[in-house]
């Protein structure tokens, strides 16, 4: 006969068992939440850009029926203002390859290209690049700031994926950005700042403040009379359809 004390002893431990689970099943069961929760990380930028440009590119694409494949070299008939443009952005390309150090093979193998002759024609203004080389270069020679760099070269080569992307209201964003740079660049760009006193350079705080507000004046001033006279001549078209019907 088992003793009666042992059963209860081990009754009352099977039960404090199922109370009180154990540490390795706690352990067990966190490695399964954890395992089973997805992770909650933010795709960066560069990646959000870069998913949104592609579906602007699709669209684009779909509306006239353009060739989206990557790192083709397009050779454009273009307008003596887009091949100026594509000529200036080639030119930029360069010096900031050679700014950086790089060989056309050895920027070309950066951006896992099968040969230089793609960069060669961009450089020379004759050949235009998808988005993904754009990021791609943005990546390699303006890593620390990549979003003007982005801007020059979409607006240059993907006029369509811009467009797109400016109907939607995101394309004002980096442009604003792009504004603030170059009025900072202008700053920066004057060696002699750095030598005045603080009391010099409120005064030219001072100067620079009231000609950016006169030109703001001119400019709305320019508008405001520009305006009225397209009113004007829809008036005028108006009463003249009036009048001969």
């Amino acid at each position: 006969m088992p003793d009666k004390k042992a059963i209860a002893s081990g009754d009352s431990k099977e039960k404090r068992r199922g109370k009180f689970p154990r540490k390795q099943d706690k352990a067990n069961k966190s490695k399964q939440t954890k395992h089973n929760t997805p992770p909650n990380e933010e795709p960066s930028i560069m990646l959000q850009v870069a998913s949104l440009a592609t579906h602007a590119l699709r669209v684009a694409a779909k509306a006239g029926d353009l060739s989206w494949q990557v790192g083709k070299s397009i050779l454009l008939t273009a307008s003596p203002e887009n091949a100026k443009m594509m000529q200036e952005t080639g030119a930029c390309l360069k010096d900031l390859r050679e700014l950086a150090g790089l060989t056309r093979s050895e920027l070309s193998g950066a951006l896992d290209l099968s040969d230089q002759s793609l960069l060669e024609a961009v450089e020379n203004g004759t050949a235009t690049l998808s988005f993904e080389l754009i990021l791609r270069l943005a990546a390699v020679l303006a890593r620390h700031d990549p979003v003007p760099f982005i801007i020059r070269f979409t607006r240059t080569y993907n006029p369509e994926i811009w467009g797109v992307l400016e109907k939607w209201g995101i394309g004002r964003i980096p442009v604003h950005f792009e504004r603030e740079r170059q009025f900072i660049n202008i700053y920066r760009s004057q060696d002699a700042v750095r030598k005045l006193s603080d009391e010099s350079f409120q005064s030219v705080l001072h100067f620079t403040n009231a000609a950016f507000e006169m030109a703001l004046h001119f400019i709305s001033q320019q508008q405001s009379q520009v305006n009225p006279d397209i009113q004007d001549k829809k008036a005028k078209r108006r009463s003249r359809r009036r009048s001969d019907s």
